[in-house]
């Protein structure tokens, strides 16, 4: 009897530890990332039981929908592009105002082994989702399906609107629009650092210091079906002359160069006279660049260097940003190939205009990795602005407000 009591005492303690460090056990990033992008993330996980949430659920079918009709809108159709546009891709692939934008970067260079995306917006933090209260959870999930409304829909995102979604709530920044991109994409996040670049582009990490003027991100170490690593890096950095010149983040890149580089809804900063460093070290560090009309201007292109295949139609650009419009790029858009899906701010498919230039080597010769461009468009519309798709929901006022 004595010995019965013992072995019910011993299997009750037993249990109540197991409950305990059940209840201590912290998930793993991955489950975070799969969580928050409405996938299920491992049955051990402590995420595993909000998933019965109504709130969570919903918010997996929400996403469940808005994925799929991306990917049969758009990303299949960039990945059979780029299979058939890219024959030689670069390891490295730099994508400048890109905001947390891993989707279109992995869509169009899904070969790269090394993803350097960047912009002004802070990394921010994603806290172990299976200690907050039910509540915040369901307020959280909501942000994040507001924050990613527009890129779902346009391609690119409305930096005001995701602003106001996540800066003031228990998740924050670029890094949880990072994780649901991940895990969309097919990834396994495998982890998860901070990294500061010092002026020199030296990185640090962990709690080591960099210095006067870092620049703050966030490595992510990712792999795909195939199970090869891969690195993804986030900065948050200010682009222009004097924010490059006072930081060692061109020199960090100039570390991964040449790579391919990816320039889209980049609110045609690259036009202006306070962006010519990064449109320097673009022009100079890339074998490929993939731009809508938002990008370098054709005109700071040398002919001697660069092969152009464009894709689309040039209709110039959106009221937004009147006086952009360039001659020499309609000129050249005039004996453009057709593409099947849209991209940037005219993100109507037959409003859309997409330039491969391809850099030549340095004899001059025809790069190996070069396409052809023979079939002629018929003659372009009159412009149109743009026009929220009806499921978008209410969008701020006071016009488009754009990654940068």
């Amino acid at each position: 009897m004595l010995h019965s009591l013992r072995m019910a005492m011993l299997a009750a303690v037993m249990l109540l530890a197991a409950v305990a460090t059940a209840y201590a056990q912290t998930a793993t990033v991955d489950d975070t990332a799969k969580f928050l992008a409405g996938m299920m993330p491992s049955a051990e996980s402590p995420l595993a039981p909000l998933t019965k949430d109504p709130a969570w659920q919903r918010h997996a079918k929400f996403f469940d929908t808005a994925f799929e009709k991306l990917e049969q809108r758009q990303l299949s159709r960039i990945r059979v592009w780029a299979d058939t546009n890219l024959a030689a891709p670069r390891p490295t692939m730099f994508y400048m105002f890109s905001g947390p934008d891993f989707l279109y970067a992995n869509a169009f260079y899904s070969k790269a082994s090394t993803y350097v995306l960047s912009a002004l917006e802070p990394v921010g933090s994603v806290p172990d989702l299976s200690r907050l209260p039910r509540a915040g959870i369901a307020s959280a999930l909501y942000n994040v399906e507001r924050s990613l409304g527009s890129i779902l829909s346009f391609s690119f995102f409305v930096t005001k609107q995701m602003k106001t979604d996540l800066q003031a709530d228990q998740i924050s920044g670029t890094l949880p629009i990072l994780y649901v991109f991940l895990a969309r994409s097919g990834m396994t996040v495998k982890g998860v650092s901070p990294i500061s670049l010092d002026d020199k582009g030296a990185a640090y990490f962990a709690g080591e210091n960099p210095g006067p003027n870092a620049v703050r991100g966030v490595r992510i170490i990712f792999a795909g079906s195939d199970g090869q690593e891969k690195t993804l890096y986030y900065f948050s950095t200010d682009l222009s002359n004097s924010g490059v010149k006072a930081s060692g983040f061109l020199n960090f890149c100039a570390t991964l160069a040449p790579g391919n580089s990816l320039i889209k809804s980049a609110s045609y900063l690259l036009h202006s006279g306070n962006f010519t460093t990064v449109r320097d070290f673009l022009l100079n560090n890339s074998a490929t660049i993939i731009q809508d009309d938002s990008g370098i201007p054709l005109a700071y292109y040398s002919t001697r260097k660069w092969r152009f295949f464009p894709f689309g139609r040039y209709l110039g650009p959106i009221d937004e940003f009147e006086g952009r419009y360039q001659e020499s790029y309609a000129a050249l858009f005039r004996r453009a190939q057709p593409i099947d899906f849209g991209i940037g701010y005219r993100w109507r498919t037959p409003e859309s205009n997409l330039l491969l230039s391809v850099r030549l080597p340095d004899d001059g010769s025809t790069a190996a990795d070069a396409t052809s461009s023979t079939e002629a468009p018929p003659s372009p519309p009159r412009p149109r602005r743009p026009r929220p798709p009806a499921d978008i929901g209410p969008q701020p006022r006071g016009g488009f407000f754009f990654w940068r």
